[in-house]
């Protein structure tokens, strides 16, 4: 794939000089293949680019910028390459579990390095050519997000169903030593990597540190959609509970031994255990609060934050629908603001996951028609507030392609979708509520945001 210029930004030191329909080819000498190179080889502040035009010319531009600075050079695609597919079959993997009929991108399961430092994906390193192993050494590309699972490299083998899943340990191993950080996570399910075999994966990581940065320990996810699938058994609330506490004394004792956690359990490990999340600075850094650790407990202190901050939003009537994990946690925030404001008319609906199925609870993953049909008569107030995740956000629809006006037009109210930030909760609560995106035209990335 060529890297084709599509627009250059109206800032750019390249506006007037290159024409869209160009072709990037080096950079300083260096040939451009994809994002990295052309974000690592675009960094100084004297550049020669090597360009094609549209006709087979070729033509060199001398270039000067702040270091560090943007060309502002947008390519036909987002990767300066065709993204790479996962070539493993993992026991647990959501995307098989997807019911059939959904839009193509749904089903596209990537597995890229490029997608894992540039968005934060997690990766599987099984699909890594030895040049793509010493290229991520030699650009520091860094840091870098891996699916790790397990380090029993049989274990892994069956697990992932790829004969190279065992070889991953030693590629950590080789980044560890040449100062690449890894954040990890482990989709633990009971049965195949808990209990013992979870104890030594935490082991083997710990020694890698500090180039094992951080590690989320996350329950697998189950949907109704798994015939003829690897059996697999949902966790219990007793062996959350053991797992919780297996966890937590061994990310205490890595506090002694290096002065940070390095393990923590996503908040859903606590939900399934009947557990109170632990107080904010337990997750120190906030490392891994995209894959959901810690994630409800900021969100509690951000909002109470914001609300001793506030002034009087006076008689505001909303509601909010999330998932049914999170839902007693949005009520206790309801709770403390009516406490403090008793004119506030809220609710918050716990919407049960038809779709994919009820072991499946979080908010991310709530279709429109499970909204639609479990809110269609109840009493909304003003606005109806959910979670910026619950939709795509160039699109604006939901993970069945029921769009967002369609949910507005189906529930009679506005819809407001808030940010996962506890300022942003409170302010749309109190009517301050942020402006509605309108769906855009672009590179379709679903398949960047749903990948585990």
């Amino acid at each position: 794939m060529e890297n084709k210029i599509k627009s250059i930004d109206s800032n750019s030191p390249l506006r007037h000089r290159v024409e869209p329909g160009d072709v990037l080819l080096s950079i300083n000498g260096n040939r451009i293949i994809d994002v990295l190179d052309y974000k690592f080889y675009a960094y100084d502040r004297e550049l020669q680019l090597k360009l094609r035009r549209a006709d087979g010319t070729e033509y060199e531009l001398q270039v000067k910028k702040r270091e560090g600075g943007d060309l502002g050079l947008d390519f036909e695609s987002y990767l300066m390459d065709a993204p790479r597919s996962c070539a493993n079959g993992c026991v647990f993997c959501f995307i098989d579990q997807l019911p059939p009929g959904m839009r193509p991108t749904m089903y596209f399961k990537d597995d890229d390095a490029r997608l894992s430092f540039l968005l934060g994906n997690y990766i599987t390193l099984t699909n890594l050519a030895p040049r793509e192993i010493q290229r991520i050494i030699d650009l520091h590309i860094s840091p870098i997000d891996i699916s790790v699972h397990t380090t029993n490299p049989e274990l892994r083998r069956r697990m992932l169903k790829n004969k190279r899943a065992g070889e991953t340990i030693e590629i950590m191993r080789r980044f560890a030593e040449n100062g690449i950080t890894m954040n990890c996570q482990i989709v633990c399910c009971p049965g195949w990597n808990d209990g013992e075999e979870l104890l030594r994966s935490m082991r083997d990581l710990e020694a890698m540190h500090p180039g094992v940065h951080s590690v989320s320990i996350v329950p697998v996810g189950l949907t109704k959609y798994r015939e003829g699938l690897e059996k697999l058994e949902p966790f219990t609330r007793e062996h959350a509970a053991e797992t919780l506490d297996m966890v937590t004394a061994f990310g205490d004792e890595c506090v002694k031994k290096h002065g940070t956690r390095i393990f923590f359990c996503g908040d859903e490990m606590y939900l399934l255990a009947g557990r109170e999340l632990p107080e904010d600075e337990f997750y120190e850094e906030h490392t891994q609060l995209e894959n959901g650790v810690g994630m409800l407990r900021l969100l509690e202190t951000e909002f109470l934050s914001a609300l001793r901050l506030s002034e009087d939003p006076g008689a505001q009537s909303f509601s909010i629908a999330t998932g049914v994990s999170a839902a007693p946690y949005f009520q206790r925030l309801l709770d403390a603001a009516k406490e403090k404001y008793p004119a506030l008319d809220g609710r918050v609906y716990a919407i049960v996951n038809d779709f994919f199925g009820h072991s499946i609870n979080v908010a991310g993953l709530i279709t429109g028609q499970d909204l639609i049909a479990q809110l269609k008569e109840k009493p909304l107030g003003d606005r109806l507030l959910i979670s910026q995740n619950m939709i795509r956000r160039q699109e604006q629809d939901f993970l069945d392609d029921v769009t967002l006006q369609q949910a507005i037009e189906a529930l009679g109210v506005p819809i407001i979708p808030v940010e996962q930030d506890g300022f942003a909760l409170w302010d749309a609560m109190a009517g301050e509520l942020p402006a509605l995106q309108t769906p855009m035209q672009g590179e379709n990335t679903e398949y960047y945001r749903y990948n585990q």
